[in-house]
């Protein structure tokens, strides 16, 4: 039960009428309170999972389950973890100095049994807050039984105990997380003896410690992640370890380009305090689109995931690109533009993986994807035909080099007066700008190419865009 007053003493917590709930039951309290006051959303920072993810968590707090988080790279499942503890008690009753955070009314290790035994309502009560009441760990071959359970420790022992004793034991991860919850990243890279020994902690509460058994019926909500092809392998992962999760939930990646553009707002680097940035719509929906595209293009490999993570990554390289040239070309306002796109390499290499192995296929993957990407916002704001003044332009001559370099008053030079620029400037939302219709001009003219209206040369870095 949530606690109003800190009592010092396991006696004034008996008077306070403190009554003692396990973690999960603690959980479902905070969870149905919140959702009978309608506070939203239901876990911090999660975003895109409302409808689909989290009902299904939700589920499994109410049901206290054990559960695992199935999903590729990137679909924040590690943050889904984390945000749990949100749902625990702001405060926690434990006995003072204990390693692994017994109640006072039911200690389970032998010093906290000791020490109620001797000193009664006179045991000292410390208070745990709900950030200490999470531990973590990544699943990595070498993890042994003393990592996550325990081990004898040699001090002890030099100091005169017997190795059969409780209190030489050391403790490790998982019983340091009792009374809370522990989370445990890409479970099937756990090696298999090491699977067991978690098997026993979760559900015969005992394990054995060089040789020596102890009951240590810990209370804990086990949140794992998993990959789901390592997960449904055959041998990455002993079936009693798996059956015990009592609820499996599966993630996605964001289902909608608005909620991938939330994500990089939330999670992307702040600019430069000393310039101001701004990144217009359709950049962030052309780069929140080309995660997209890569997510259903055949030649990129969907097992291992395309990560919001590289959303993340293009938008922070998109806006810097913008602020270097901002700074060579003493402009005030730092606006991306089409040809920073070509800089998103650096931030994308690595976060996907082509399933082609010719040369500069690579190269061509991205560059279509990218081209998708621009075409398709372009599709979604303008039609073609909303332009014939500005294409009749080019038929009567016009040309216009573009580079990632270039200051606005080239732009604005070689384009001149455009009541079609004025209209896709209000269109769009955007502010009349140099530096922002530099902008906008760059996109018209890019989405006109992709509809066949202007032709398009690149060379060195730099394209002209023609009739």
């Amino acid at each position: 039960m949530p606690v109003t007053a800190q009592a010092g003493t396991l006696g004034e917590l008996r008077a306070s009428g403190h009554e003692r709930e396990t973690v999960k039951q603690e959980l479902r309290r905070n969870l149905l309170a919140r959702m009978r006051t309608g506070v939203t959303p239901l876990l911090e920072g999660i975003v895109g999972y409302d409808d689909t993810v989290l009902p299904q968590v939700a589920n499994a707090l109410i049901s206290g389950h054990d559960m695992i988080l199935l999903g590729e790279r990137g679909q924040a499942k590690s943050r889904l973890m984390r945000s749990l503890v949100g749902l625990l008690d702001a405060i926690l009753p434990v006995v003072e100095g204990c390693e692994i955070n017994d109640h006072p009314y039911s200690p389970i290790c032998r010093r906290c049994r000791d020490l109620v035994a001797e000193r009664g309502d006179e045991t000292p009560i410390a208070w745990l807050p709900r950030d200490r009441r999470y531990g973590e760990k990544l699943a990595t071959p070498d993890i042994s039984i003393a990592d996550l359970i325990g081990e004898v420790d040699p001090i002890r022992v030099a100091e005169g105990r017997y190795l059969a004793d409780e209190l030489t034991i050391h403790y490790g991860l998982v019983p340091r997380c009792n009374r809370g919850i522990f989370g445990i990243n890409e479970l099937p890279d756990l090696a298999e003896r090491i699977q067991v020994g978690l098997l026993n902690i979760m559900e015969e509460k005992d394990v054995q410690i060089r040789g020596y058994r102890i009951r240590l019926p810990l209370d804990l909500l086990v949140v794992a992640s998993a990959n789901p092809e390592d997960y449904t392998s055959r041998g990455r992962i002993i079936t009693p370890l798996k059956d015990r999760f009592g609820s499996q939930v599966r993630t996605h990646y964001p289902l909608t380009v608005a909620e991938e553009i939330e994500i990089m707002e939330g999670e992307r680097l702040p600019p430069p305090a000393d310039l101001e940035v701004l990144v217009p719509g359709f950049m962030k929906e052309i780069v929140a689109e080309m995660s997209h595209g890569a997510r259903r293009s055949p030649h990129i490999s969907q097992s291992s995931g395309v990560s919001v993570r590289m959303s993340i990554g293009n938008y922070e390289n998109l806006a810097s690109n913008s602020v270097r040239r901002a700074v060579r070309t003493g402009e005030s306002l730092a606006v991306p533009r089409i040809s920073d796109l070509e800089f998103l390499a650096a931030s994308t290499a690595g976060r996907v993986e082509i399933e082609a192995l010719d040369e500069g296929k690579e190269e061509q993957v991205m560059a279509r994807i990218q081209r998708g990407a621009v075409s398709a916002v372009f599709g979604r704001h303008f039609a073609a035909s909303q332009f014939e003044t500005l294409v009749g332009r080019f038929e009567e001559g016009t040309m216009l080099e573009v580079g990632e370099s270039m200051p606005a008053s080239t732009y604005l030079r070689a384009i001149g007066e455009s009541g079609e620029v004025d209209n896709a400037l209000r269109r769009l939302g955007l502010p009349d700008k140099p530096e922002v219709r530099a902008s906008v001009i760059e996109f018209v003219l890019e989405g006109l190419h992709l509809n066949k209206r202007l032709n398009k040369d690149e060379m060195g870095g730099r394209a002209l865009y023609r009739r």
